[in-house]
């Protein structure tokens, strides 16, 4: 074989990977279903927003009312509601949310994970180690603690918690707050669904709860298909559209 037949090959041979790669590069699974995960000091209703848009869509949607009394209870009560689903189901949390959709995503029946403004853990990792790497919200100031039960001061939810969000709307949403345990905050997942399934995330620019840069760190590290919302921590409810958005191209859906 001739030297420049010999380097012809040679090229050939290292570039066959990266063209072989490319074509196998995965296409998003279309989803049947949506279950979303509410986060702390929020209820289920914080969705009411996004729910009639990904239903008009044609998606099965159900919202998780997360306990918010232990990890464990919040990974059973979403394990119980993926239970339910028919088929493949996109997982969304918002805040809190995300530490357990990052448990729990591992399940076959999630095809992709959507997080809103939320926490990502990686398996057995301390996570409030890490978030104190990006300054602290101002949120965090308002937390008010009894009983082993926390929730935000209203001063505290309307100014930095629903920045944003419509004043009577925001008032509302304080008066739902569900308490949540203040050791959830610790607790730590045995796994990290992220790893292995395909992640979405939005970014809330305007943040007072999580350090939007923090928000940027997690996308990142997740490898996550991401967005930037002109928004505060509550953009499920400032800005619906968008993150149903979001969600719909999780679920392999046109955009409304």
């Amino acid at each position: 074989m001739t030297f420049w037949r010999s380097l012809f090959v040679a090229a050939s041979l290292l570039a066959a990977p990266i063209s072989l790669a490319h074509a196998q590069t995965p296409t998003a699974v279309k989803a049947k279903n949506v279950v979303l995960v509410h986060g702390a000091w929020a209820d289920g209703s914080s969705w009411s927003e996004v729910i009639p848009i990904l239903q008009a869509a044609g998606l099965n949607v159900t919202a998780v009312q997360n306990p918010l009394g232990s990890l464990a209870e919040s990974v059973e009560a979403t394990k119980r509601v993926l239970a339910e689903q028919d088929g493949p189901t996109v997982l969304v949390a918002h805040s809190w949310g995300g530490t357990v959709i990052s448990q729990v995503g591992t399940d076959p029946k999630v095809t992709g994970l959507v997080y809103i403004a939320a926490r990502a853990p990686d398996a057995n990792e301390d996570f409030v180690a890490l978030s104190k790497q990006f300054p602290t919200g101002p949120a965090r100031a308002g937390i008010v603690e009894h009983d082993g039960y926390t929730k935000l001061s209203e001063d505290a939810f309307l100014k930095y918690f629903a920045n944003g969000v419509k004043p009577e709307q925001a008032k509302e949403l304080y008066a739902v707050q569900w308490p949540t345990a203040a050791s959830i905050f610790a607790g730590r997942t045995t796994e990290a669904a992220w790893h292995s399934k395909p992640s979405w995330y939005a970014v809330s620019k305007k943040d007072g709860t999580i350090n939007p840069d923090f928000e940027r760190f997690l996308a990142k590290r997740m490898n996550a298909t991401t967005i930037e919302l002109d928004a505060g921590h509550l953009s499920l409810v400032s800005h619906p559209k968008e993150v149903a958005n979001l969600i719909l191209e999780a679920a392999g859906y046109p955009r409304s």
